[in-house]
């Protein structure tokens, strides 16, 4: 059985589905049907059940999808290295990030340095305090950090990870046994403030000025990092809605995290320097674009 069409059958077996299986290998849909037809004669038996309504695997289908897709997977693996060596890439990523979010975007790291093994990743810290300092400065090469970011020198890169906002406030604050609050709610304040040099409307997509109805949200103490953040708000000097995986990463008992029940979607996306992005920094952002588009096929 050849590769391509090894190939074929994988995705015929994810897809179920003449038409999109084509469309994603970029071939006809009679292509795909040859190829199937040429498998199961090989074979001696049907892998698939069609009817005008649908497409199926049958059992020796489905035994011989679970046979290919590992060895078929370590074959791409291996050319995938091979070509990276021949490309040259190896070397240190520098890779900025803004507390626990990397955490959240395991498998698009694994598909990185599966692709990548002579390549090290070495994670830097970014404040929200100073949230392009590191990109500008050229001490990393990519940055994870929420969006929306509209500077001229920065290029924003695909979008890894979407998350609502939940408030954190004092687990002695009259929200604290609340089952869930509202944006309406921030206006009893005070929220964190932002040192000036922060993009007014990077800030806002955490912090707004006002409620949806307009009311005023009162300011509150400047944090620079997640630390000082939470530090201040167990202290009960200030509320602040945060990203969700802040209930996961950051647990304390001084602390309670109460879903807002009309957050807005946070958004997370790699961005880079639009006067420079390393051969390194394009391969993880095609690592991630491949990850996040095989795990929505």
């Amino acid at each position: 059985m050849e590769l391509r069409d090894i190939e074929i059958f994988l995705v015929l077996a994810e897809e179920l589905h003449f038409g999109r299986t084509a469309d994603r290998l970029l071939i006809s849909s009679a292509r795909v049907s040859q190829a199937i037809k040429q498998q199961e004669r090989r074979i001696g038996a049907p892998l698939f059940e069609r009817t005008s309504r649908r497409v199926a695997l049958t059992p020796i289908g489905d035994r011989l999808r679970e046979d290919l897709a590992a060895g078929y997977q370590r074959i791409q693996d291996g050319i995938e290295r091979a070509a990276a060596s021949a490309r040259g890439l190896t070397g240190t990523l520098r890779l900025g990030t803004m507390d626990a979010t990397l955490a959240e975007i395991p498998e698009i790291l694994e598909t990185f340095r599966t692709r990548h093994p002579d390549c090290e990743v070495r994670i830097r810290e970014a404040h929200i305090g100073n949230p392009f300092g590191l990109l500008r400065a050229g001490e990393v090469d990519l940055q994870l950090v929420w969006l929306p970011v509209e500077e001229p020198d920065l290029t924003v890169g695909p979008i890894v990870l979407t998350e609502p906002l939940v408030l954190a406030v004092s687990a002695r604050h009259e929200f604290a046994g609340r089952e869930s609050v509202s944006l309406e709610d921030l206006a009893v304040g005070p929220v964190f403030g932002f040192d000036d040099s922060v993009p007014a409307y990077w800030a806002e997509a955490i912090n707004p000025a006002q409620t949806p109805s307009g009311k005023p949200i009162p300011r509150g103490p400047v944090s620079s990092t997640a630390h000082e953040t939470l530090t201040t708000i167990a202290a009960g000097l200030a509320i602040s809605p945060v990203p969700l995986h802040a209930v996961k990463y950051f647990p304390r008992g001084d602390i309670a995290y109460i879903p807002i029940h009309d957050s807005p979607v946070l958004t997370w996306a790699l961005i880079h320097r639009t006067a420079a992005l390393s051969p390194l920094a394009r391969a993880f952002t095609r690592a991630a674009e491949d990850t996040l588009a095989a795990a929505g096929s």
